[in-house]
């Protein structure tokens, strides 16, 4: 059974499902107003190895993960740049999706948009208004916080120890709010800005009412996980569950939070501080799968750092990790280990462990490298097997150089042919050759291997 840890209790326990053979999951996508950085790739990466960890375990996965095309960081950049707000976001949805192909996610069994879903939002402030949970003022609606009697769960901190912090803060409308953590459900549209109709006048929904309305809308209640990165736990994933609370509705079951991406200095990455690094860059200086690989060694809720240093130990590994699957592609074929497929399901099932998991790996290619060397063949077929099958398992394929034209494997020949007849200068000008045209060129006893740089 596989256990996580739960924000809302603060421990690790069973993930229980609604459907024993179908789990259903709510994952916070983007809001598209400009190229997704690190943050972003770290959440969908992190819900990617779960997703696919609960597929090869022979479970159903419905995953809804939203698009937020309609906020004020939009409208911002689109009057920044004299340009229609749908350019903005039709523009980056596109990037986004481009970045998460590369990084090798399964895009979301779902993807409902905002503004698909303003109709359905503008019933659920009428009901939540119908119930003494909000109200309307000058510029907006309201949700009253004191109307929901567990106010802070996901924060772990009670309406009044929440306002004692303090702190300098811009609160939108805060001259008219009953109380300074009522939030805004629907924001009255000024001048020149995007709109919908509503029975209190013109404007556009609040974010935290958009997700609460599209999870209900596609998962029902009791959906059995909601995810997001840490910073989404308080305030956005709290005024969620406010929401369905004061409706009287089943909210998400579990709570999932993965940790935050930091810089060289260990602080948090934010678009405050100027230092949020583009995703796409790394993707174009990189092998993509080398971000994973990064993220497979931290435990998901651990803090991350991503530097030049350890991206490029990871592209190492990966290079590693190929080298193995090309050196015993001979053994293709073989049943898994048993015993290292159980101790690969232990560590994911304890709060997916992919720490120990790699660890596992590693050791496993050790063992396979070790058995081979010593002419031990008839383990290598289950070990290897077993290397494949939990690295496929967490959306990390292998290359055994298949990928390879007929062309540059001819010249790989040729390189052992020059070799073995001790013609070291054309075997050096067929390498240099193949390095030049950007291959990596390995060479061992079983002969040459040639992958891409």
């Amino acid at each position: 059974m596989l256990n996580l840890y739960d924000t809302a209790t603060q421990t690790v326990k069973p993930l229980a499902l609604r459907d024993p053979e179908t789990v259903s999951i709510y994952l916070c996508g983007p809001t598209v107003y400009g190229p997704p950085h690190l943050g972003h790739g770290r959440a969908t990466l992190v819900y990617d190895i779960l997703r696919r960890y609960l597929s090869y375990r022979g479970l159903e996965v419905r995953l809804v993960s939203n698009i937020t095309d309609i906020d004020d960081k939009i409208i911002q950049r689109a009057n920044d740049e004299g340009r229609p707000w749908q350019d903005i976001t039709h523009k980056c949805e596109s990037v986004w999706f481009d970045a998460m192909g590369r990084l090798g996610v399964q895009r979301p069994t779902d993807i409902p948009h905002a503004t698909e879903y303003v109709s359905q939002m503008v019933d659920m402030i009428a009901t939540l208004i119908s119930r003494d949970a909000a109200y309307a003022t000058s510029d907006g609606v309201y949700l009253s916080v004191q109307a929901v009697p567990d106010y802070g769960l996901l924060a772990h901190q009670s309406l009044d120890e929440m306002m004692s912090g303090g702190g300098d803060r811009e609160v939108f409308g805060a001259e008219n709010k009953k109380h300074p953590a009522d939030f805004a459900l629907w924001k009255f549209t000024k001048p020149g800005e995007p709109s919908w109709p509503s029975p209190w006048g013109d404007g556009r929904p609040g974010w935290h009412s958009e997700c609460v309305v599209m999870s209900l809308e596609l998962l029902g209640e009791g959906f059995d996980l909601h995810c997001g990165g840490a910073d989404l736990r308080f305030p956005h994933h709290e005024n969620e569950r406010a929401q369905s609370v004061a409706l009287g509705k089943s909210f998400a079951k579990h709570w999932m939070h993965n940790g935050f991406v930091v810089d060289l200095e260990g602080e948090k990455m934010s678009k405050s501080l100027g230092n949020v690094l583009n995703l796409l860059d790394l993707l174009d200086k990189y092998d993509p799968r080398a971000y994973r690989m990064l993220l497979l060694q931290t435990h998901y809720r651990s803090p991350v750092r991503v530097g030049q240093d350890n991206i490029d130990s990871c592209v190492s590994a990966l290079s590693g990790l190929d080298s193995f699957a090309a050196r015993t592609a001979l053994h293709e074929g073989g049943v898994a280990d048993e015993n290292v497929i159980t101790q690969f399901r232990v560590a994911m099932d304890n709060d997916l462990d992919t720490t120990s998991v790699m660890a596992l790996v590693f050791d496993t290619v050790r063992a396979a490298n070790s058995a081979l060397d010593s002419g031990e063949t008839s383990k290598v077929a289950a070990l290897r097997a077993a290397v494949i099958e939990i690295l496929d398992a967490l959306g990390m394929h292998l290359s055994a150089g298949d990928d390879i034209s007929a062309e540059v494997s001819a010249l790989a020949k040729d390189l052992d042919a020059a070799r073995a007849a001790k013609d070291f200068a054309t075997a050096d000008r067929i390498r240099n050759e193949l390095q030049e045209a950007g291959y990596v060129v390995e060479t061992s006893k079983e002969g040459t291997r040639v992958r891409r740089g």
